[in-house]
């Protein structure tokens, strides 16, 4: 009899420490996130500020591939560059890294935007915070 209510005892506390737990390295099938809940892929543009120019003008164009092709036209200046690559998606699939030659740059990618990060990752703020996001064309 003690035999039996031992062994019921020890399935009792193998059953309880299951059920406490967690597995943390499973994230949960519900997980939204930008890249899984958002239409990402297509072209975004806008003006952002520049050192020594009124403004750089910005066209990124994201692949369903994560692939990229980036346009940068230096206003009152001459000049146009174009850059392509690469692009990771952050554990998380909010922020992306383009694979940039000179340094990679980060976008917080939202609902038909893209927010600019600086070098860091982190969000620019300040005065000019507004005009580090890029605009998704929608046709």
């Amino acid at each position: 009899m003690k035999k039996i209510i031992f062994s019921l005892a020890a399935v009792c506390v193998v059953v309880i420490i299951s059920a406490c737990k967690q597995n943390v390295d499973t994230p949960a099938a519900d997980t939204h996130n930008s890249r899984n809940s958002l239409d990402w892929a297509g072209v975004y543009t806008g003006i952002i500020p520049g050192a020594d120019v009124p403004g750089i003008k910005v066209q990124l164009t994201l692949n369903a591939d994560e692939t990229y092709t980036m346009t940068n036209e230096y206003l009152s200046k001459e000049g146009m560059f174009i850059d392509t690559g690469k692009f990771q998606w952050d554990k998380n699939g909010g922020i992306i890294t383009l694979d940039r030659k000179d340094a990679p740059t980060h976008y917080k990618v939202g609902e038909n935007q893209l927010i600019q990060l600086d070098l860091e990752g982190k969000p620019i703020t300040g005065d000019l915070t507004k005009h580090y996001i890029l605009k998704k064309k929608v046709d």
